[in-house]
C-alpha cells in the first residue's frame, strides 16, 4: 500500500448532546467509542474510502483492541474537536490514535486496532483495491 498518498490525520467537530450526558451532567464515557468510530469513518471517507462498498464486497474492519484514557470531562453543549490519526497500517491491521479537545484543552485520548476479515471471519490483507474500490483521492 502506498502510504504516502494517504491522509493520515483528520478532524471533525462534535457537539455534546443532552441525551449523551449522565446524571452528573458529564458526557457519558461510552459515547467516546462512538465518536472514535465517527472519526475513523470520516478519515476513511476523506481518503476516498467507502465502507459500504467494502462491506458489499465482503470485507469488514473489526475492532480487536480499544483503549481510552480520560483526562477531563466534557459537558452538555460543549463543542469538541476529535482528531483521528492513522498510526500504523500493516498486513491486515490498521491502528488509529484519537484525541478529543475542547478548545485547546485535551480531554480524552484513545487508540484502537482494527483487523480486516472476510464474511467468514478469515483475516485478509489490506490492499488499495480493498480499501479504495472507487480509487483513492491523491493528496
Amino acid at each position: 500500500m502506498n502510504e504516502s498518498a494517504v491522509m493520515d490525520e483528520h478532524e471533525i467537530h462534535i457537539r455534546v448532546r443532552y441525551c449523551e450526558t449522565d446524571a452528573m451532567g458529564f458526557l457519558h464515557h461510552s459515547h467516546y467509542v462512538n465518536y472514535f468510530e465517527s472519526g475513523r469513518t470520516e478519515l476513511f471517507r476523506a481518503n476516498g474510502g467507502d465502507y459500504r462498498a467494502m462491506e458489499k464486497n465482503g470485507f469488514f474492519l473489526v475492532v480487536v483492541r480499544l483503549s481510552v484514557r480520560f483526562r477531563l470531562p466534557a459537558r452538555y453543549d460543549d463543542l469538541l474537536t476529535l482528531r483521528t490519526k492513522i498510526v500504523r497500517l500493516s498486513g491486515a491491521k490498521l491502528e488509529h490514535a484519537y484525541q478529543v479537545f475542547r478548545d485547546s484543552e485535551l480531554l480524552v485520548e484513545g487508540d484502537s486496532t482494527l483487523a480486516c476479515v472476510d464474511r467468514e471471519g478469515n483475516v485478509c490483507r489490506l490492499t488499495d483495491e480493498l480499501l479504495y474500490p472507487n480509487g483513492r483521492i491523491e493528496q
